[in-house]
């Protein structure tokens, strides 16, 4: 059985190589470069296929006008259907009435778990965050909706004491700068991808939620920007390091565009990547007929079933 984790980077699409406005054209990331042969995340980038990885450039779009959304674009990648065409557009942040009903219908948890297998989304939530979903402060969004949806436990301050889940920014460096948060463990970026791999082989499909990206993207900070893709490509070093796994694949892929073109606020109709990590075979494979973010889903139920069921 193979193991997939999907690495998700919110906010992130292909944009051009220009180095005022997109801190991917300048940021210093030898581990993603290595991968992609040289190249970087940018537009022009995709198709790629290498050693070691392959890239591929997906609509986020989905024939459907407007900016793609965060609710939308995710729910698409879950579920494997065109959720904006069939709510009537692009939606987000948060998951609307419409959205919810497609995502506690159906999902790749709830795929993954009825077909005996073992799902997981490694992201450590603070206790603040369950009191606020709780009291109906806070909606969830796709990603842990469709991980509740399918009885997959959303990790704890517990989880992340004892190793078994990681903070939203992998090392737990912004975890432990807020007063109220439980203390827990901080791990310099190479740590923190060496633990995703090792939690990651414990399960069929593991899901790991980085949103930093698409906040930063929305703040707009240059230097900022430059500073999470360079901690982020040295989380990922630990991580394709660690990982040397025949069996199994990497996958990091987006929802829309943002952090890409930092000279606008807000989202952007550019593609954005799916940068496939792993054996050749399993890659083309699982990149046969990938072209928008409804294909997603599909893709991941091919290389974990082969399209039968368990």
């Amino acid at each position: 059985m193979p193991h997939l984790l999907v690495l998700f980077l919110d906010g992130v699409g292909l944009g051009p190589a220009d180095a005022e406005a997109n801190p991917l054209a300048c940021a210093d990331t030898p581990n993603l470069t290595a991968l992609m042969g040289g190249r970087r995340l940018l537009q022009g980038a995709a198709p790629y296929q290498g050693e070691g990885a392959t890239l591929l450039a997906l609509d986020a779009c989905l024939g459907v006008p407007g900016m793609p959304q965060s609710a939308s674009g995710q729910a698409a990648l879950l579920t494997g259907r065109n959720v904006p065409a069939e709510i009537g557009g692009h939606y987000g942040p948060k998951p609307n009435p419409a959205i919810r009903h497609l995502l506690q219908a159906n999902n790749l948890f709830m795929e993954v778990v009825r077909r005996g297998g073992r799902a997981a989304l490694l992201n450590a939530y603070p206790p603040r965050y369950f009191q606020a979903v709780e009291s109906r402060r806070r909606l969830y969004s796709a990603i842990p909706l469709a991980a509740n949806a399918a009885g997959v436990p959303l990790r704890t301050a517990q989880d992340l004491q004892s190793g078994r889940a990681l903070s939203a920014d992998l090392t737990g460096v912004g975890w432990a700068a807020q007063p109220d948060f439980p203390p827990a463990p901080v791990y310099d970026p190479g740590e923190a991808g060496a633990l995703l791999a090792e939690l990651a082989w414990q399960h069929d499909l593991t899901w790991f939620d980085y949103w930093p990206s698409d906040y930063v993207g929305h703040r707009g900070d240059m230097q900022q920007a430059v500073a999470l893709l360079e901690e982020f490509d040295a989380v990922l070093g630990g991580l394709v390091g660690a990982w040397q796994d025949v069996q199994g694949l990497v996958v990091l892929i987006s929802d829309h565009g943002n952090l890409e073109d930092l000279s606008r606020r807000g989202h952007t109709r550019n593609p954005v990547p799916a940068l496939l990590i792993g054996p050749a075979p399993m890659r083309r494979a699982f990149a046969a007929g990938l072209e928008d973010l409804a294909g997603f889903a599909p893709a991941v139920l091919r290389l974990l079933y082969d399209g039968h069921p368990r």
